[in-house]
């Protein structure tokens, strides 16, 4: 026993020394204030016990008291640097070299392996290339009859809910996953009226695994994890997602190989229409001459689920919070969209109307500016990178955060007051900081699918609002904010509906 005490003395004096010369190494990473560090343990023991809402509280916090770059020390060697600098993230986010993701985001790499979220270098260059088509205006009008339809089945389904209160983090998760799964594989997942789904479980459970690993100083560490019962539950969840996409790929190359065209009929045994989705895209391109494995097309696949339903169903659902609690903006965008779309809410919406919604969009950005649906995101340093006045080692994470610039006072008066009209062209703040409203990321590796998102979002919305007038209660008007790979709130969004005929 007295022996083994001396060997964890040992190492324990030895990380605190070691703790103490990388800080003295990178003496002006010491300089930035820390989140309550203390030795060989850094920010970690300060986070123990708290609950998600609490940890975002605390981020806030720091945030305020700090200044616009803190840090917090997730292990004795390595420090995530927090910054509100808007010359800083611009220099972060149209850096060409500043491509690589930080180590927040390998957690989910069980999930999507290589896809275009999380792979740099020549790869990401080669599958962001062979990707982009996929969001040409002429796919996205293809897309806007999905989105359309679905949205008429969450229509029906909201009427059976009528004049009482429902969180509508649920409804709207299940209509962005119809959405997504059949923009982005073609198959039909009918979500919406089978919520049951093994897939739609997994889907939830594994992110929620993915941010609750993410905060667990000994749940991070791999030979560690692999042990923990939360692990083997992640991985009998992903085999579940992965089959899944799988069969889908499996299914449609065949379909491929033997000739069989969208237009000899008009679905499969998979409920493929005859349309292009995202993965017939994957199947038939090439790189170096060389087809796509079942693998790269699986990792490309996953990652458009993966990043075009949660984000996309935090967006949709702050929005609707916005127009129950501010009635008046409600009415300015139902006679928005009567006057664009008519009179009749059954009628199919184009994306030329919808793009009409000017309104609506800026309703839209302002909702984003104060609610991001990632609301903080990073890169990692290869090197030691010098960024305006920081300069910063090998192996630091930057975290930047639009939730933060959305509601700095510097950068928008009176940053609380929800104001639809800050994204006029005449006082469009997004145009004079570009780099202070980044809901969507900037420069190179800016969200690829934002013309998705902002289309599925008026689609949905404006046909709610057509159809409905949405109330909120006082009771449910103050959120307590949650930051797992989205933003949500802790206790839902609770708003009521009444039919408007």
């Amino acid at each position: 026993m007295a022996f083994l005490t001396f060997i964890l003395f040992i190492i324990t004096s030895l990380i605190v020394w070691y703790q103490a010369k990388y800080y003295r190494r990178n003496i002006l990473l010491s300089k930035i204030p820390a989140y309550k560090s203390y030795p060989i343990v850094g920010s970690s023991f300060s986070l123990i016990g708290k609950s998600a809402s609490e940890l975002f509280e605390s981020f806030q916090d720091a945030t305020a008291k700090l200044g616009p770059v803190w840090r917090l020390d997730i292990s004795p060697f390595k420090s995530v640097v927090f910054v509100k600098d808007v010359k800083i993230v611009e220099t972060v986010l149209s850096s060409q070299k500043l491509l690589d993701k930080s180590t927040g985001y390998e957690f989910v790499k069980g999930w999507l392996n290589d896809g275009l979220l999380l792979t740099t270098g020549k790869k990401w260059h080669q599958r962001r290339r062979i990707i982009t088509p996929a969001f040409h205006f002429k796919i996205l009008q293809q897309f806007t009859e999905v989105m359309d339809r679905h949205g008429k089945i969450f229509v029906s389904n909201l009427k059976k809910c009528e004049g009482r209160e429902i969180d509508f983090f649920s409804p709207v998760s299940l209509y962005a996953l119809d959405v997504i799964c059949e923009s982005a594989m073609g198959f039909k997942l009918n979500a919406q009226m089978n919520s049951e789904s093994e897939y739609i479980k997994a889907v939830a459970e594994v992110s929620h695994i993915i941010f609750l690993r993410s905060f667990d100083q000994f749940k991070r560490i791999n030979f560690l994890y692999q042990f923990t019962e939360m692990s083997k539950r992640e991985q009998k969840l992903l085999k579940i997602l992965h089959d899944f996409t799988d069969s889908v790929i499996v299914s449609r190359r065949k379909e491929l190989e033997e000739g069989t065209s969208h237009a000899d009929k008009n679905e499969n045994d998979f409920g493929i229409k005859k349309r292009t989705a995202f993965l017939d895209l994957m199947l038939q391109s090439q790189i170096d001459g060389n087809p796509l494995s079942n693998s790269d097309i699986r990792e490309e696949v996953d990652t458009f689920m993966f990043e075009g339903h949660d984000t996309t169903k935090s967006g949709i659902c702050f929005i609707l919070y916005n127009l129950a609690k501010y009635p008046e903006i409600q009415e300015k965008v139902f006679e928005e969209c009567r006057t664009n779309l008519g009179n009749d809410p059954q009628q199919p919406v184009t994306m030329n109307e919808l793009n009409n919604l000017h309104y609506l969009e800026m309703v839209i950005k302002e909702t984003l500016r104060l609610y991001p649906s990632v609301p903080f995101f990073g890169r990692n340093l290869k090197e030691d990178t010098t960024l305006g006045h920081l300069t910063l080692p090998k192996g630091t994470s930057v975290s930047i955060s639009p939730f933060f610039l959305g509601r700095d006072p510097e950068i928008y008066p009176d940053p609380l007051k929800f104001d639809p009209l800050r994204f006029e062209v005449e006082t469009n703040n997004e145009k004079n900081n570009p780099y202070a409203y980044v809901p969507f990321s900037a420069g190179p590796r800016n969200c690829i699918g934002q013309k998705f998102a902002m289309l599925e979002m008026k689609s949905i919305v404006s046909k709610v609002i057509r159809n409905f007038k949405v109330f909120i209660s006082k009771e449910h008007e103050n959120l307590k904010l949650i930051s797992e790979l989205i933003l949500r709130p802790e206790n839902g969004i609770v708003l009521m509906v009444k039919s408007r005929f």
